[in-house]
């Protein structure tokens, strides 16, 4: 049996960009051919898309992980990765996205419309794109960034210009089948409606469509019942007909009592406003009809017409009707025409989308990071974070030195060095780039001068990460005496041993023998 789900919660998670790769051309009689290692190619991004032919959102809440392929790796001989395919996901019209945080991220609607809900990492690049003037054959590339694992809510909200409303069992199902093409399942026991239905009208020249949603009952707005899991399908109409049954056999039910129940479980559901279309004001501030139905049971038109003058002069347009017979429903039809033609007039024209091109300033702008002086363990740690020290640290392999010096000179460069100078930072002090979580820690190192380009090194290494220094002047003096003061501390023991019996000998008396003789 088909479902039909209209909330699920998706995870979707972007490819990751391959990484660059480190390649030098070698090829017979080309005895410097030079860096040739391509950039990796981008990962996939997943985009949400509307498709007239989809109508439900089943497929995701069976299968809720979604993640685009990765990014192929460069190769040698300026071979480029290939580019991950972008996933696109079809999810029907009216489909609004939000974050976990119920935050509308957007509202889908037309046919189409598209979001990005994961994007794809970038691609690393290859030394051959990272080659220089200065530096002219990097032996290290760029690794590829991650891409992005969001979890986004999708919420199905019907796309229909008026929304029958009522009890369980009113006849909004047999209405909606009287006066469209629509044939939803009835049945004379309540909750027979449990998904709501769509369906197309024509009346004259207006051409509208209405949709059907489960039955309300008290409380409805407070979670009872099955109205709170479908009244956000009555958020988009731009008018509501309320459907009051006047052949109920319940006790305590009749058409004025179930009106005022209704109402006010429409005035305590709460519309998000932030949709577009101008459909966020409030449900009662909407156009409303009354349809008194079942009028072809004598007992109900009796009571129909007992009731009707007390709703007109409440404000409301009546109307009388039965799906049975299908008396009252031409002027029905016609009148919701005109209300949706009405409020069709009043809607603004939809002005083009202006594209709005912004880059941001290279230089002279603001800082692109931030520092921050935090305390763990009665020791300083330095919080840097920013959009580019963040992704420069996940593109360096930190197995690389050349890398790792590369990283230095990017981040002298941006200005990272300068303002820890300034913040009193002192060598040694822990430094922490990016989140809490994944963030990279290490020691902070002011002698670590920036230009790596300027030192000759063998690939894949740089002199400013070696642990060999050449000795100064003064070190090499104070290495001799300390051997120097080694050697007369021996030679004093060995006197001492003499003097206690353990030498017959002194070795001054033994050399001085070794004279004579000679």
């Amino acid at each position: 049996m088909a479902e039909f789900v209209d909330r699920v919660v998706l995870h979707t998670s972007g490819g990751n960009g391959g990484h660059g790769c480190v390649s030098v051309k070698r090829e017979k009689f080309k005895p410097l051919g030079g860096p040739d290692g391509a950039n990796g190619g981008d990962g996939g991004s997943v985009i949400l898309r509307v498709d007239g032919q989809t109508t439900t959102l089943l497929n995701y809440h069976r299968s809720p992980h979604r993640a685009a392929p990765n990014g192929g790796p460069g190769m040698g001989d300026h071979r480029q990765g290939f580019v991950g395919e972008d996933l696109i996901l079809s999810v029907p019209d009216g489909t609004v996205v939000k974050d976990r945080d119920g935050n509308v991220l957007a509202d889908l609607v037309g046919i189409g419309a598209e979001y990005v809900a994961a994007s794809g990492g970038q691609g690393g690049l290859g030394n051959a794109h990272l080659a220089s003037p200065k530096r002219k054959a990097p032996g290290f590339a760029l690794l590829g960034l991650p891409g992005q694992a969001n979890d986004v809510v999708l919420e199905l909200k019907s796309l229909a210009d008026i929304a029958l409303v009522g009890y369980p069992s009113a006849g909004k199902s047999s209405l909606i089948a009287a006066i469209s093409k629509a044939r939803p399942k009835i049945a004379d026991y309540p909750f027979t409606t449990l998904v709501p239905n769509l369906g197309v009208v024509e009346a004259g020249d207006y051409r509208y469509t209405v949709a059907d949603v489960p039955g309300l009952i008290a409380g409805a707005s407070e979670g009872k019942g099955l109205g709170l899991q479908f009244l956000r399908h009555v958020e988009r109409c731009a008018a509501l007909v309320h459907v009051l049954d006047c052949a109920t056999l319940e006790p305590g039910r009749d058409p004025i009592s179930d009106l005022e129940i209704i109402e006010s479980e429409l005035a305590a559901y709460a519309v998000d406003g932030r949709l577009d279309g101008g459909r966020s004001v409030p449900l009662l501030e909407r156009p409303r009809l009354v349809v008194l139905n079942k009028i072809d049971v004598p007992e109900a038109r009796e009571l129909a017409e007992f009731v009707r003058p007390m709703l007109e002069e409440k404000g409301y347009r009546v109307f009388e009707v039965s799906t049975a017979s299908h008396e009252g429903l031409k002027q029905l039809t016609f009148a919701m025409g005109q209300i949706v033609q009405e409020g069709r007039e009043q809607e603004p024209d939809a002005e083009p989308a202006r594209v709005v091109l912004s880059p941001k300033a290279v230089r002279g702008g603001a800082k692109e990071f931030t520092i921050t002086r935090e305390e763990r363990s009665l020791e300083p740690i330095w919080h840097v974070r920013g959009e580019k020290p963040e992704k420069w640290v996940l593109q360096t392999d930190f197995n690389n030195e050349e890398a790792i010096g590369y990283l230095a000179d990017r981040f002298a460069k941006l200005g990272i060095e300068e303002e820890l100078f300034k913040m009193n930072a002192r060598p040694g002090d822990a430094v922490l780039i990016g989140p809490e979580e994944n963030g990279v820690v290490f020691d902070w190192e002011p002698t670590m001068l920036g230009g790596a380009e300027l030192l000759a090194s063998p690939r894949g290494t740089d002199p400013r990460l070696s642990e060999d220094h050449r000795p100064t002047r003064e070190q090499r003096r104070r290495e001799y005496y300390e051997r120097m003061d080694a050697k007369a501390a021996a030679r004093d023991e060995l006197e001492a041993e003499r003097l206690a019996g353990m030498w017959t000998e002194s070795v001054d008396e033994r050399r001085a023998r070794k004279r004579e003789s000679e």
